[in-house]
């Protein structure tokens, strides 16, 4: 993980809120230590814990209720993408960040489907990472153009292999701008490409996001992105 100097106070975010809780979990102490400097640095997080498995993370999960977990993808135990799927199974508002030196389709496609918000590489700098947290706690999927392709690369095949399967729920209807804004999330586009895309404000993207979480009864982005795909109501070529 590469490293940079801390930013200077100025640049750091000055609210009276409460701090993001952040549970670091890595199978190895020197990327948590590095995780922990970052973090301890930014006047509105808080490290609430540290886990060096799996098995370790969930339990931690449960009693210390963070805000956002950042989860290595192997390790010994039990892997990130199980603990990821079971935190949310428990904890379904808390916001995971997958931690990895992985970029492939399946580990990027399985973390997502198991419920993270964001996926990041482990040469990624260690001054992003805080900015990676705020992002995933305000409702923000965190994952970069590139990784978005190959992401999508893997909804066209899962597309492509249910064209013929019926779907299992009554779909709830989306408004017409709700589905732009859907196709886009699809993309990887934040809030603020979507708005100028679309040539709306970035609260209005929010309020639809937020609508469609709400009518399919998920989570998060990505979630939402899987459902769509899975049910048709998204067609990724």
């Amino acid at each position: 993980m590469s490293d940079r100097s801390v930013r200077d106070d100025a640049n750091r975010p000055t609210g009276r809120g409460e701090p993001i809780r952040v549970l670091i979990v890595d199978d190895h102490s020197l990327i948590r230590r590095s995780l922990v400097l970052a973090l301890q640095a930014e006047a509105d997080i808080e490290v609430a814990g540290e886990a060096s498995d799996g098995q370790e993370a969930v339990a931690l999960a449960e009693k210390l209720l963070p805000d956002v977990v950042l989860m290595d993808v192997r390790m010994p135990r039990r892997d990130g993408i199980e603990a990821t799927r079971a935190i949310k199974e428990s904890m379904p508002t808390t916001r995971i960040i997958m931690l990895t030196a992985s970029d492939e389709e399946e580990d990027l496609f399985e973390a997502f489907k198991a419920g993270a918000t964001g996926y990041l590489l482990k040469d990624v700098q260690i001054d992003e990472v805080p900015d990676a947290v705020r992002g995933v706690h305000s409702g923000q999927s965190f994952i970069n153009p590139a990784m978005a392709t190959k992401l999508i690369t893997e909804f066209a095949s899962i597309s492509r292999k249910e064209a013929e399967r019926p779907p299992q729920l009554p779909v709830p209807r989306l408004t017409e701008r709700e589905m732009e804004v859907l196709r886009l999330v699809a993309k990887g586009m934040n809030n603020r490409e979507i708005a100028k895309e679309l040539f709306i404000s970035e609260n209005t993207v929010k309020n639809h996001v937020r609508n469609i979480l709400e009518k399919l009864q998920l989570h998060s982005r990505m979630e939402a992105v899987v459902y769509a795909v899975r049910e048709r109501l998204l067609e990724i070529t």
